[in-house]
């Protein structure tokens, strides 16, 4: 098994953590189709701060290639490329599929084709599997084999890292079930759950994070209830935590590669099948209305303290999907400046976590490279809680009859007017 050559497939999040760690006992390829991924990582940066310069320099089994010639010696090959949703909700494969479309040039016999790519039971065997098999002329369990083993990556999460999380592995065949899992345990210390099927592993994942989202509506619409009743939500939820079973989530805007996004790949699946999900979708609907309800919210406190909403000056704190990672993909955040921009108000987004090109380049937005202490806000809207705002002067935008509004409820109480 020390003789696989292992190709990854999309260095993100996801792809570029795994190629280091099989390049410690393997040799690795790892490929990207942006050229400018490549460069960075052969000058050892990693924008994503995933892995750092010293790991990447200290990795000898690993290069990396935007050349799709470069992957026909390996004989495994693992994708990790996004599968994002399009602007109708429905599953876009378009990336998993061209990958698939790209190893059917590369495969030889005897090769195995693993998937990390996060996607509804059933499209490693019944949409990518028919694609290689076209383009390759292979035909599948015979001369070609395949494998499901659900990413789990934690964006920005130091602790929980790939090698310290349980790995799912699954594989087309009993026997090449047995390799993959063997093959993820060489790297994975936290160990492996080798799963009956490769419906079965990616039936896993899916759920992980629809579970999540489900639970979070949960909380978020007690948010919007209770905000109506003019009850703080975090007290209530420090009150039920007290008992040993409650489940402690918080409301917050939902966001991200994941918890935003899989959820409609189940429901969509389940539709195709003739049943219309309940809870995942009212679920969905509940947390995409989180951004709407706080940019009403600061509107109408700021109308309370007399403020002129039309030119307004507004400042919002954050702008990635979660705190201390530069992760702004599907981030609701954008939502709540759209809203606001709707009104006429002048939104000005700061997070030194972020890139300013990258930013613009996805939403058209450029974010302020610092906060000028002169400037009088009308209102400030703690976005996300990067550690950077700790130290955030509220105070003084309160006494001075900012709105401040806490998306996070870390805010010392006295300089708040309204949080989740």
């Amino acid at each position: 098994m020390t003789n696989d050559r292992i190709a990854i497939i999309g260095l993100g999040y996801v792809g570029l953590p795994l190629a280091v760690e099989f390049a410690r006992r393997y040799d690795v390829i790892g490929y990207d189709i942006n050229p400018l991924r490549i460069s960075e990582l052969n000058q050892q940066k990693d924008h994503t701060l995933s892995i750092s310069e010293e790991d990447l320099k200290s990795i000898e089994n690993l290069r990396f290639s935007s050349d799709a010639n470069d992957l026909k010696d390996c004989n495994i090959y693992i994708v990790t490329v996004p599968t994002p949703i399009d602007r109708f909700n429905s599953p876009d494969l378009r990336a998993l599929l061209k990958a698939s479309e790209m190893l059917g040039r590369a495969l030889s016999k005897g090769d195995i084709v693993i998937y990390e790519s996060t996607t509804y039971p059933g499209c490693t065997e019944e949409d990518c599997v028919p694609v290689i098999e076209k383009v390759s002329g292979l035909k599948f369990n015979r001369d070609f084999f395949a494998g499901y083993s659900p990413e789990r990556i934690n964006p920005g999460d130091k602790i929980n890292t790939l090698t310290k999380i349980k790995k799912v592995t699954s594989g087309s065949t009993p026997e090449i079930a047995d390799r993959i899992d063997r093959l993820y345990a060489s790297v994975i210390t936290a160990g492996t759950h080798k799963a009956s099927s490769i419906k079965v592993a990616e039936a896993s994942k899916i759920i992980e994070n629809t579970q999540r989202d489900v639970n979070i509506s949960f909380v978020n619409e007690l948010a919007l209830i209770f905000d109506r009743m003019d009850i703080d939500t975090s007290e209530v939820l420090e009150a039920a935590g007290t008992k040993w079973n409650f489940l402690k989530y918080r409301p917050g805007l939902v966001g991200g590669h994941c918890i935003s996004v899989d959820p409609y790949y189940l429901a969509n699946k389940a539709e195709k099948l003739g049943y219309i999900p309940q809870v995942i979708l009212s679920g969905r609907q509940v947390n995409n209305s989180i951004a709407p309800f706080i940019a009403h919210k600061v509107l109408k406190l700021m109308i309370q303290k007399d403020h002129k909403i039309k030119g307004a000056s507004a400042l919002i704190l954050g702008v990635t999907f979660k705190e201390n990672c530069p992760d702004i993909r599907n981030t609701k955040v954008v939502d709540i400046y759209n809203e606001l921009q709707e009104f006429g108000i002048l939104v000005d987004i700061y997070d030194p976590w972020v890139s300013a090109d990258e930013l613009q380049g996805e939403y058209a937005i450029r974010p302020i490279a610092s906060v000028d202490a002169s400037k009088k806000y009308a209102a400030v809207i703690l976005a996300v809680a990067h550690r950077d705002f700790q130290a955030f002067d509220f105070e003084k935008y309160y006494t001075q009859g900012a709105v401040i509004f806490d998306a996070k409820a870390v805010v010392d109480r006295r300089w708040v007017d309204g949080r989740l």
